[in-house]
C-alpha cells in the first residue's frame, strides 16, 4: 500500500525534481567555487532537457497506467542519467555553459559569476518549490491515515 501511494500522483515527479535540483546545485557551487581558478571552464546541464524528460516520462506514464498513478519510466537525456534506483546523475558538459555568455578571461576561465549566482537563486526556488509540494502531498497522506479532515 505504501508504494501505490509514493508512486501515484505528483510524488515520483516532485522527487524527481528534488533530486535533479540538488544535483545541479552541487554542480553550481563546484562552479562558484572554482570562478578565479586558472583553465577552469564552468560546466552546465540544460534545465529545458531535464523538464522536456521529465515531461516526457509523465506522459508515457500516463499512457501505460491510463491515469496519474505507476512508476515514473525516465528516459535519459545525454547530460541527465536516472539510474534504477531514482538517483539522478549528471553529466555537464562545457557547451551549455559557454553558450550562456560567459567571457574567456587572460586565463581562460570563462567565468560569469552574475550569471552563476542567478543560476544558484533559481536552482534553489526550484528545490525549495518542490520540498513544499512534497510536504503538502505527504501531510495529505499523513491525514488521510489519521482519519482527521
Amino acid at each position: 500500500m505504501l508504494s501505490d501511494l509514493t508512486n501515484s500522483g505528483a510524488i515520483p515527479t516532485l522527487s524527481a525534481g528534488l533530486r535533479f535540483a540538488s544535483e545541479r546545485q552541487k554542480l553550481i557551487a563546484h562552479n562558484i567555487a572554482n570562478v578565479s581558478t586558472p583553465n577552469f571552464i564552468q560546466r552546465n546541464v540544460s534545465v529545458s532537457d531535464f523538464r522536456r524528460a521529465l515531461s516526457e516520462a509523465v506522459d508515457n506514464r500516463r499512457r501505460q497506467s491510463g491515469g496519474e498513478s505507476g512508476e515514473l519510466g525516465f528516459g535519459n537525456s545525454g547530460s541527465i542519467q536516472v539510474q534504477p534506483d531514482g538517483s539522478v546523475q549528471l553529466r555537464p558538459d562545457q557547451t551549455a555553459a559557454s553558450s550562456e555568455g560567459g567571457i574567456l578571461f587572460h586565463d581562460k576561465n570563462n567565468r560569469d559569476l552574475e550569471r552563476l549566482m542567478q543560476d544558484s537563486v533559481e536552482n534553489a526556488a526550484f528545490y525549495r518549490m518542490n520540498v513544499d509540494l512534497l510536504r503538502s502531498r505527504f501531510d495529505l497522506i499523513k491525514s488521510a491515515i489519521a482519519q482527521r479532515p
